[in-house]
Parts: structure tokens; C-alpha cells; sequence
């Protein structure tokens, strides 16, 4: 007798259906506002621009120093065309890494800061004015942080001006342990010492690192300033009292296991993570509670992540 052998037919998985992408309550006055605050910061670094950096002849690195130096060489490489060449690839793997955004923010930030740096000069001209020259400490020392300020800005914005700002943020996801300011140094400088070599201008070129270098302090504190917090440490004999107070206070606690070298006790010691305005509660609450033997110790944070501060993802810069 034959034996029939049925082979069951394998089903089709139907593929999930991808819920549409629905637009958040609100979107079109954040998308106004973020413009709003990349019109802002482009119209900073145009007046950092002409008035500190262009008039006391500092220089500023960049894609821009590039330009100048290729073309030092090579007469028939113009810097504007060497710019664009150079943004092109760094703005394809842009839009790959964080979306076609990143292109309309950069577009329209590189767009407005030159407007406004060509508008700046046209109106002082119109009016028979002209930038003050100043003390090259002094230009570099304001023009570095009004220029980071600016640039730090956009990026929060998911904008660049394009060339050492774009560049450093798609390096960020390579080098995720350096900060986006110091990114943006090292390209700069090393562009800026090449600059002074090829043009024999040492002096500007020294005082155009002291800009980048202050530059990147503050485009760091712009972009990492909203996640910084303090950590406090807290020791003392009435944690539990200490402990209800803080949750009270809406604010989160971790317990640690600790051991006192002197005495040889077993110790809990708290750790609670709170932005810097709230730190002195913390401080109150436990010393109101423990004003005797709590022993407090409060550091600085620089970037926190998680419930109650800054959300973490591949794109954070």
C-alpha cells in the first residue's frame, strides 16, 4: 500500500502594515520657530563676521581657508568652487545619516548668513561707515564666542552653515566621545596652520586659533548647556527621611551600597541627579532633615540623558 505524503505549503507572511506618519499637534509653529532662531543665529555670525573677524583680518579656518589655500596653488581652483565641491559628498552622506531636514536647515542657513554678511556690507557702505578696527586679542576673544554662540545654535536647529560645522557632525558618528566643538576645532586649526604656512601670515593665523579655540567652548556650551546637571552624593544616618523628601520633590534616587573605611560600617549612600536649579533644595531638604552628620558631596554633569533630561539617539550630537 503507497503512502501519501502531503507537504503543506508554506503561507505567505504578510508584511506589517507601517503606520502613516502622523504630524505632531503644534508642528507648524515649531518648524516657524526653529527657522526663526537659524534666521537669528545667522544674522550673529554675519555681524561676528564683518565686525570681529573679516575687519581685523583673523582667520577663521574652515572649508573657506581651504579654498584660499588651493587656490593659492593652483590659480584656476576659485574658493567658492572649491566650497561647493567639498559640501557636496558631506551633504549626500548628511542626508543619508539624519534625513532630507538636515538639507532644507542647511540650505536655508547658508542662504540667509550669506545674505545677511553681503547685506551688512552693502548698508554700512550706503552710509559711508566702516567697521572699527580693535585690538586682535580683543576681536578674537568676543568674535570666538559670538561666533561658537551662533554656530550652536543652529545645530540645535539640525542646521550648519555648511563646510567644518557639517563635517564635524557627521565625524560625530565616528568619534561619539569628542564633543562637536572640539570636532570643529581641530578641523579649523589644522586648516588655519596650513593658511599661515602657505601665506606666511603667522601672526593673524595665531590669533584666528585663540577664536576657534574659544569658539568651540561656546558652541559646546550651547549645544551640551541644556543637558548639564549636578549629582549629589548624600551620606547620612536618616536616608529613608532623606529619601521620601527627594521623591517628594519629583526627583529620582539611586541607592548605593558603601562602606566606611574609619569605622568599618556599612553605609547607604544616595545619589540623585537634579538640573542646577534645583540642586539647593536638594541641599536644603537634607540638611533641614540631617543638619549634623550629613555629609553632602555635589559635582557637575555635564550631559545627563534619560527621564526628566535630554533624550540619547545616534543622531545626539
Amino acid at each position: 500500500m503507497k503512502k501519501t505524503v502531503t507537504i503543506a505549503k508554506k503561507e505567505k507572511k504578510a508584511k506589517p502594515i507601517k503606520p502613516k506618519k502622523q504630524l505632531k499637534k503644534g508642528w507648524f509653529w515649531k518648524l516657524l520657530g526653529d527657522y526663526a532662531v537659524i534666521t537669528i543665529s545667522a544674522l550673529l555670525y554675519a555681524f561676528t563676521f564683518n565686525f570681529f573677524f573679516e575687519t581685523n583680518n583673523l582667520a577663521m579656518g574652515g572649508f573657506s581657508g581651504i579654498g584660499q589655500v588651493l587656490h593659492h596653488f593652483f590659480a584656476f581652483l576659485t574658493p567658492g568652487v572649491v566650497v561647493f565641491v567639498m559640501n557636496v559628498p558631506l551633504m549626500i552622506i548628511g542626508i543619508k545619516k539624519q534625513g532630507w531636514s538636515l538639507l532644507f536647515t542647511t540650505i536655508y542657513a547658508i542662504t540667509v548668513t550669506s545674505f545677511f554678511i553681503d547685506g551688512m556690507n552693502i548698508v554700512v557702505d550706503k552710509l559711508g561707515w566702516a567697521y572699527p578696527p580693535m585690538d586682535p586679542l580683543l576681536a578674537c576673544l568676543f568674535g570666538g564666542v559670538l561666533c561658537g554662540a551662533s554656530l550652536g545654535l543652529m545645530m540645535l536647529k539640525n542646521a550648519t552653515t555648511g563646510g567644518t560645522e557639517l563635517a564635524a557632525r557627521l565625524l560625530k558618528y565616528v568619534f561619539r566621545s569628542l564633543s562637536i566643538g572640539k570636532l570643529c576645532l581641530a578641523i579649523d586649526v589644522t586648516v588655519v596652520c596650513i593658511y599661515a604656512v602657505s601665506y606666511g601670515i603667522f601672526e593673524s593665523a595665531l590669533y584666528g586659533a585663540i577664536a576657534m579655540y574659544i569658539a568651540s567652548i561656546a558652541m559646546d556650551m550651547v549645544v551640551y548647556g541644556t543637558n548639564n546637571a549636578k549629582v549629589a552624593y548624600i551620606i547620612s544616618d536618616r536616608n529613608e527621611e532623606i529619601k521620601q523628601k527627594l521623591l517628594e520633590m519629583e526627583l529620582g534616587v539611586t541607592i548605593l551600597d558603601g562602606h566606611g573605611a574609619f569605622t568599618g560600617n556599612n553605609k547607604q549612600v544616595l545619589m540623585c541627579a537634579a538640573k542646577s536649579a534645583k540642586i539647593a533644595r536638594v541641599k536644603n531638604a537634607v540638611v533641614e532633615i540631617d543638619p549634623e552628620k550629613s555629609f553632602i558631596i555635589v559635582t557637575d554633569a555635564k550631559e545627563v540623558y534619560g527621564e526628566g533630561f535630554g533624550e540619547y539617539n545616534d543622531d545626539t550630537l
